[in-house]
């Protein structure tokens, strides 16, 4: 495969042609070793013994699913591991065992024609704080006790809770001590923890180092193959207590779990104080609180070790009667996320992988809720690309879609009508391409984007109807070829099932799972709402993509390139036989169109006049 570079906002390849991205996620699966799912009992006891070998799939499997993959036309895949898989045992000490396996898996997918960008996945830190991504040993290293992270309130893990573990709750953990001091020490410890510090460095350079050298270990193995594009400096990072003005005051969020807690209460419930707190009520998306009180942590159980990291800074302490009180409740308020935390880490991220990989191509992204605020400022980092994640939280947190009612996330309001979800998709991802364009005008990558396939109770598993799920995805895709964004859909789990979906936090975003597979030697099957993401688009033109839309009730597909007359390559597009099956008719303003010899679902435009030039294609009766 050749090797991309970035011109401008667009991708071009060796030819000189603009290359539209269209891939997944792979795998939701890489998130926990494959023989600890989150709805397994676990204490993490052996958090230092685990492998990651499988994840995102076995060996034998591998070939199976990228094939199916390049059948349905991605051609990038967003390739998931985590800084756990690398360096479970200790500072350190890296799974090269795991590094064999990860570069085989790497290799293989440019075998298939798909491009990689590896992707340091984490969700609200580690397994251990309810998610995954960083080693159970960086958590014991700056003092917590990762027995009693749960019982503590300082976490809510599936793992001790399931049963009782309601629909998408793990984000509450963004909030809850052990993510937000991880965070907070991670990005600003310097800042926020003078004189904390791990193995005699300071805590903020001690994690960022070990952080950086696994991925680095990654680096050294997969530089050299021309389809590897670059890195992610790390999913969705978490802001912690940095820029809270009032460590008292209640603070806006999607996502609270039966007890509202304030910063100060997280603290303070997670050292080992029982606190009374409001209940809570959803209100729409958003969860307010109620005149009715809850006991949060009854039983006085401490996250910490010892004294923890807040006390010792001063942030808490003891009134005269022996309680707990926030004596600084504005420590952090000097503090900004962004300016102090994550453009700093970008920079010295990319700095670090392009010492390992020179033409690396950074995928970079912020925190959700600081998404369209996130902006790298031209110059001070090149041959970047913008990879925000966009997803409708109505459909995603409550799991029902009814393509009558999405949520608009610039305005943080639920709109009704088919035809305004459409335009307000449209909105929200043009807001993020505004980001790149704040930036100087680089590529826009979706990165993350989908929906729950087990929304509305499960309905479509019971009666093999996906049509509400292909009418949101055309919805998305309509919304990303609108404004000619590249993309990468989550996600593709190979050993996703109905009952327990992605195995991790009871997510079931997969577009794929055995459970939809009627014919296990099919190998093309299992996939679900496949009209919903197979679908007609540019995969390289000779020239600019200037417009593309596609019709999900008719299946005509229209284009526009402006023609590049000195590019001696044609404009290749990805035609799926799920909306052909009788064949096309194509219609272009100039050149002639055939399909490839060694991929009938490709078709060639060649020889097309220099200039804005138009092609569309029509399914036969």
């Amino acid at each position: 495969m050749d090797k991309l570079t970035i011109r401008g906002s667009r991708l071009i390849d060796t030819s000189g042609r603009e290359v539209m991205l269209r891939g997944v996620n792979l795998s939701g699966a890489t998130k926990t070793p494959p023989d600890e799912p989150t709805h397994i009992a676990n204490n993490f006891a052996h958090h230092r013994d685990v492998s990651f070998i499988g994840r995102p799939c076995p060996r034998d499997e591998a070939r199976e699913h990228y094939e199916r993959l390049r059948y349905w036309g991605f051609n990038v895949l967003r390739f998931l591991t985590t800084w756990e898989a690398v360096e479970h045992a200790g500072p350190g000490q890296y799974d090269t065992d795991y590094l064999d396996y990860l570069e085989e898996m790497v290799a293989l997918a440019g075998e298939y024609g798909l491009y990689v960008f590896i992707d340091p996945h984490q969700d609200v830190w580690s397994r251990m704080t309810g998610g995954d991504g960083a080693p159970g040993w960086t958590l014991e290293a700056v003092g917590f006790d990762i027995t009693r992270l749960d019982a503590s309130e300082a976490a809510i893990t599936m793992q001790h809770r399931y049963p009782n573990y309601p629909t998408m709750v793990w984000p509450t953990n963004a909030s809850r001590l052990a993510c937000a001091t991880m965070f907070t020490l991670f990005f600003a410890g310097s800042l926020v923890a003078p004189g904390i510090t791990i193995n005699g460095l300071p805590v903020q350079d001690f994690l960022q180092n070990s952080f950086i050298r696994s991925i680095q270990q990654i680096a050294r193995r997969v530089k050299d193959m021309p389809h590897v594009l670059g890195y992610g400096p790390l999913n969705e990072p978490g802001t912690g207590y940095l820029g809270i003005q009032d460590l008292n005051a209640p603070q806006p969020s999607l996502h609270q779990f039966e007890a509202f807690l304030t910063p100060a209460d997280s603290i303070l419930v997670g050292a080992g104080f029982p606190r009374t707190v409001p209940q809570l009520e959803r209100r729409d998306l958003t969860y307010v609180p109620t005149d009715q009180t809850t006991a949060i942590n009854p039983d006085g159980v401490s996250a910490w070790q010892g004294a923890d990291i807040w006390q010792q800074l001063g942030v808490w302490g003891y009134d005269a009667d022996g309680g707990p009180v926030i004596r600084q409740p504005d420590y952090f308020a000097a503090t900004n996320f962004l300016r102090d935390g994550l453009i700093p880490f970008s920079k010295r991220y990319a700095q670090a992988m392009r010492e390992e990989q020179p033409d690396a191509i950074i995928f970079l992204e912020s925190n959700p809720s600081e998404s369209t605020e996130f902006a790298i400022k031209p110059g001070e980092l090149d041959a970047v690309v913008h990879a925000g994640h966009w997803y409708d939280s109505l459909m995603l947190l409550t799991k029902r879609f009814d393509g009558e009612q999405a949520y608009d996330r610039i305005e943080g309001r639920i709109v009704r009508g088919r035809s305004r979800i459409a335009d307000i998709y449209k909105e929200n991802i043009a807001a993020l391409c505004a980001v790149s364009q704040r930036m100087g005008g680089v590529p826009t990558l979706i990165g993350e984007f989908g929906l729950a396939y087990d929304m509305n109770d499960q309905r479509a598993y019971q009666d093999g109807d996906f049509s509400l799920h292909e009418l949101a995805l055309s919805l998305y895709y309509d919304a990303l070829d609108a404004n000619l964004c590249h993309s990468t859909q989550w996600n593709y789990t190979p050993d996703n099932s109905n009952c327990w979906g992605d195995n991790w936090n009871q997510e079931d975003l997969s577009i794929f799972s055995r459970d939809q597979q009627a014919n296990p030697l099919d190998i093309h099957s299992g996939g679900r709402a496949i009209k919903g993401f197979s679908r007609p688009y540019i995969r390289r033109a000779a020239g600019a993509i200037t417009r593309v839309q596609f019709d999900h009730t008719s299946g005509v597909f229209s284009a526009s390139v402006k023609v590049d007359a000195g590019i001696d390559a044609p404009t290749l597009i990805y035609v799926p036989s799920i909306w052909y099956r009788a064949g096309y008719t194509v219609e272009a303003d100039s050149g002639t169109c055939s399909p490839q010899d060694d991929n009938p679902h490709i078709l060639a435009w060649r020889g097309a006049d220099a200039g804005e030039q138009t092609i569309t294609i029509r399914p036969k009766s």
